[in-house]
């Protein structure tokens, strides 16, 4: 494993360290719950050596289904949750989400990247959206109820992001399925959706990035499309950080758990 940093770039060999998987956020009026700390030991790189992407047959009820079992090659899951302890309970925030407010993002935008949501879905059936055995007994150990799931394409058609929302019981829960999807783990991985236009999600390269929202677990995983490998993880940062907006619905949640107080 390496550190969850980029150390290609000529400015990161000046200055001895590379930039932060989860670098600070400042974008203009969004409310942030504290600072996203420098992760050093819980957030490294996990490099896959092989990316796994196989393709299964499942049958059942007499109709053959195909099921992506794609993993992303390189991994950054963040543990903290730092700011959402007043979201770590479904007691607290116990109405289910909603179509309109997960896919509110119909486009996302940064200085230098724009998406638009080409594919997505809401799932009450947390094992249709996943494989694997073990992650999927881990879901259902810890009540998810709903897993959110968006396909976002550039608009030059370049990059895929994908974006995901799993709806546990507890913060627990959420490290619990962080640790599942750790590729290393070979637990199982949450299923990506295809978007029109580009090719189906997941050969290749690609990068992962997982955080704890409370009580909540939200990836992203992008890609350029068809998965060539990028000369700088730097690009897959920017990239996870733009498609990362789509889950900003989840502070107005937090925001009504803590009473108007978020980041408390």
């Amino acid at each position: 494993m390496i550190e969850a940093r980029d150390s290609g770039s000529t400015k990161a060999a000046q200055k001895g360290r590379g930039r932060d998987f989860w670098p600070e956020d400042d974008k203009p009026g969004r409310k942030l719950p504290a600072p996203k700390p420098l992760l050093i030991g819980a957030a490294v790189l996990v490099v896959v050596a092989v990316a796994a992407v196989a393709v299964v047959m499942l049958t059942g009820g007499g109709d053959e289904k195909k099921v992506s079992q794609a993993v992303p090659t390189a991994y950054a899951p963040d543990y903290l949750g730092e700011g959402f302890a007043k979201l770590g309970s479904r007691s607290a925030d116990g109405r289910a989400i909603t179509e309109g407010e997960a896919f509110s993002a119909k486009s996302l935008k940064s200085s230098k990247y724009a998406f638009t949501l080409a594919a997505s879905k809401l799932s009450s059936d947390c094992k249709a959206a996943t494989w694997g055995g073990r992650l999927q007994a881990d879901l259902a150990k810890y009540q998810c109820t709903q897993v959110v799931r968006g396909a976002y394409v550039s608009a030059d058609k370049k990059h895929v992001g994908q974006f995901f929302v799993i709806n546990l019981a507890s913060e627990e829960g959420v490290k619990q399925i962080l640790r599942d999807l750790d590729p290393a783990a070979g637990t199982g991985w949450v299923t990506p959706l295809d978007a029109p236009g580009v090719p189906p999600f997941g050969s290749g390269f690609s990068a992962a990035y997982t955080r704890t929202y409370g009580h909540y677990a939200v990836g992203t995983w992008v890609q350029r499309a068809g998965g060539e490998q990028p000369a700088s993880l730097n690009e897959m940062i920017d990239v996870s950080l733009v498609i990362e907006n789509a889950a900003d619905f989840l502070y107005g949640r937090l925001d009504l758990a803590a009473g108007g107080r978020s980041g408390q």
